[in-house]
């Protein structure tokens, strides 16, 4: 009888969400390689089985191995499973790009939109690394990485035009505590999880500002009406947004302190600048970074996005805390929709 060969993914990189995923895909059983920047990072992963960056306390799985190797991290991986900055991928792909392999599937983690092309990650991919659209794949999901290396449960959507290549990831990342499900919808899941990280600013800043439970409610459903909007605009299933990577990432990341979107909201309802803010969260917080470019989207392909609008205001200095609150509450009324 033949073996199965173990499949193997090469994670970029290193940081919180990177290596819960390569935890998550070692205790699936498959082979993981995690590229880190610093060398240092590598060489904890490799002999003492943390990541000292992000989680010291949590001990990794002997089939993580880590390097800063691009090549070597690459060789013969199934899965390029990328989880960096948004704003960043491009140059980084771009140095990547030559050591991912003809069949390597890529897998986007990411959670934003790119500034001043308004494209989503996997458009980015195909772009830069020349791969075709049935080779990448997102997984979003309501995914707390503190949560999931505690083992705790969770669940994910894999998302693929392919729906073979979008089975095989889901073996490769289905362990005890995290069940994937799969999709084709690559669009509504790409906006869901960026859309969900301006909306948790304004859960955030409400917070901050001390409004209740109320106000988030309000924002969190109005939230995902105009993150529907947009993504049906663009070529979504609707019903993608009342899942797992819509409507499950919207209330994780607005409800939970882990959460670095409404951190950074609480910060700002709480009368720091961004700047501070941006001081105190100390990581990248993606709908900082993605809020004009969503807008853009949306006056693109017009479609009204009250909440987002507001907080793209806000973040650009051009309005207050106060002048924010009464832009969404003075709206003229109508039908719910």
């Amino acid at each position: 009888m033949t073996q199965r060969r173990t499949v193997r993914a090469a994670v970029f990189s290193a940081g919180s969400w990177g290596t819960a995923v390569a935890k998550i895909m070692a205790d699936a059983g498959t082979d993981v390689i995690v590229h880190a920047r610093r060398s240092e990072i590598a060489d904890a992963i490799n002999t003492e089985h943390r990541n000292p960056g992000y989680f010291p306390d949590v001990e990794l799985p002997a089939a993580v191995k880590a390097t800063t190797a691009p090549a070597i991290a690459l060789d013969n991986a199934d899965f390029l499973v990328l989880s960096i900055p948004a704003q960043s991928l491009r140059d980084s792909l771009a140095t990547w790009a030559p050591h991912i392999g003809p069949d390597t599937v890529v897998v986007s983690l990411m959670k934003g939109i790119e500034r001043d092309t308004d494209k989503r990650a996997s458009e980015v991919i195909i772009d830069v690394a020349g791969v075709r659209a049935h080779r990448v794949a997102v997984l979003s999901g309501p995914n707390l990485a503190r949560e999931i290396m505690a083992g705790q449960p969770a669940a994910a959507t894999v998302a693929c035009p392919d729906e073979d290549a979008a089975a095989r990831f889901q073996q490769a990342c289905h362990a005890p505590y995290f069940r994937p499900y799969t999709s084709t919808d690559v669009i509504g899941c790409e906006l869901g999880g960026a859309i969900k990280n301006v909306i948790a600013l304004a859960v955030g800043i409400a917070s901050g500002m001390g409004l209740g439970d109320n106000a988030a409610a309000m924002l969190i459903t109005r939230g995902l009406a105009e993150t529907t909007r947009l993504a049906a605009a663009m070529g979504a299933h609707p019903a993608t947004l009342a899942g797992l990577a819509g409507l499950g990432d919207l209330v994780a990341t607005c409800s939970s302190p882990l959460s670095r979107n409404r951190t950074f909201g609480t910060h700002l309802g709480k009368g720091l600048s961004v700047q501070e803010a941006t001081a105190a969260t100390r990581q990248t917080t993606e709908g900082v970074k993605s809020a004009e470019a969503i807008l853009a989207l949306a006056h693109s392909h017009g479609v009204d996005m009250p909440i987002t609008d507001v907080i793209t205001t806000l973040l650009n200095g051009k309005i207050t805390l106060g002048q924010a609150t009464a832009a969404l509450m003075q709206r003229p009324p109508k039908p719910e929709r």
